[in-house]
């Protein structure tokens, strides 16, 4: 299962949601920041659930004018391999390849001034993301633990990162 499909499936298992909903959850929890799932993806993955028999869906009829909305509903095997892979997510780390490692891997062929301008650009765009984030997280108190502690891994890991960039800014500095 991939994380988008866990993901998805996780909201889907909360409680029967339509698409549009799925994506104000997505967009109200900052879930971009910790795993990949485009707009366009959301009902591409809801079939996809859908033929893998992890969920259901039903049309319901608006009450007035507008299209009818598909809900989907977690099945039983659903809800079961949520759990597998929710088991196997919280046990093994998984290798991550930001594009900054093959940044760094050629950094030799990048002027030092330049590479020194780069990170700082980096380390701004860390600073408005942890911004961003922390921004989401004050205003949706109080959250349940585990929503809380989505939030605090992210801006844990992007404070991590910034306080590496700018150590490696400090270390480019005095090559310059």
């Amino acid at each position: 299962m991939t994380n988008a499909e866990l993901a998805i499936l996780s909201l889907v298992v909360e409680m029967p949601r339509h698409g549009y909903e799925i994506e104000q959850i997505i967009e109200a929890r900052g879930m971009r920041e910790w795993t990949e799932i485009g707009f366009s993806s959301i009902y591409y993955i809801l079939k996809k659930l859908e033929k893998k028999e992890l969920v259901e869906s039903e049309l319901i009829p608006t009450g007035g004018r507008g299209k009818a909305r598909r809900n989907y509903t977690a099945t039983k095997a659903g809800r079961a391999s949520l759990l597998e892979a929710t088991q196997k997510a919280l046990s093994w780390p998984q290798s991550r390849y930001p594009a900054i490692l093959l940044g760094l891997a050629n950094l030799p062929l990048v002027p030092v001034a330049q590479a020194k301008v780069a990170l700082e650009m980096y380390s701004s765009s860390l600073g408005a993301k942890l911004a961003d984030i922390s921004a989401k997280f004050e205003a949706q108190q109080p959250l349940p633990l585990h929503v809380e502690l989505l939030f605090d891994h992210s801006l844990h890991m992007l404070a991590a990162e910034k306080n590496w960039i700018d150590d490696a800014i400090q270390k480019i500095e005095k090559e310059i």
